[in-house]
């Protein structure tokens, strides 16, 4: 898709690829599969707070469509205070600027992060979903999902997205993120919709 719609013309094999290549398998690839692992330790969370039994009821009860969309929102939310305070507190810096290392946009640039923001970033977002009581069917689902969003806003794509763009993160939005001119510093840092953005005045 890249070489169709691409935004800048650079080799398949661009600068940094095998470094990249190495983050997908051990920060990205593996540390997906740990949070799928993740989520059972969490039946123990669950059973210390079964006087949240009836709420969690009424959340699993919810259509799966529904409930994926509410925890795209509810992690959203969570990733953007995160992803925030990641750049504003230098000792968390140290983790976050390994993603902002990467000199080359592609749909591999988003696999480059440490590998301690990962499993805090999974920590911090899917389990309090789990233990809120969405159903495993929608967690499993938007952990799919979330992984294919960072390829998607990481990509070298130009496509024109028109008012979308202000509904979803696209990769016109997150590239300017990862912008080193002083305009784009400390911007976007939503991962799903730029509104979060809009609301805390870093769009």
């Amino acid at each position: 898709i890249e070489r169709i719609l691409k935004k800048v013309d650079q080799p398949i094999l661009r600068y940094e690829w095998r470094e990249d290549l190495l983050y997908f398998f051990v920060s990205t690839f593996f540390v997906q599969v740990l949070t799928y692992l993740s989520l059972f330790p969490s039946m123990e969370a669950l059973a210390k707070t079964s006087w949240a039994a009836g709420f969690r009821q009424a959340i699993a009860s919810q259509p799966v469509l529904l409930q994926f969309f509410e925890i795209m929102f509810l992690t959203d939310m969570a990733q953007y205070w995160f992803h925030r305070f990641f750049h504003q507190f230098p000792w968390l810096w140290k983790f976050h600027s390994v993603h902002h290392s990467v000199q080359a946009m592609d749909w591999l640039a988003g696999s480059r992060m440490h590998v301690v923001e990962v499993i805090l970033l999974r920590g911090f977002t899917v389990i309090p979903m789990y233990l809120l009581g969405f159903g495993e069917a929608a967690l499993y689902a938007y952990i799919f999902f979330v992984y294919l969003a960072s390829v998607f806003i990481h990509s070298n794509l130009r496509v024109p997205f028109g008012f979308l763009q202000y509904v979803f993160v696209t990769p016109r939005f997150h590239h300017w993120h990862h912008g080193v001119e002083e305009e784009a510093v400390d911007k976007n840092f939503a991962i799903h919709f730029p509104v979060i953005d809009m609301v805390f005045g870093t769009w």
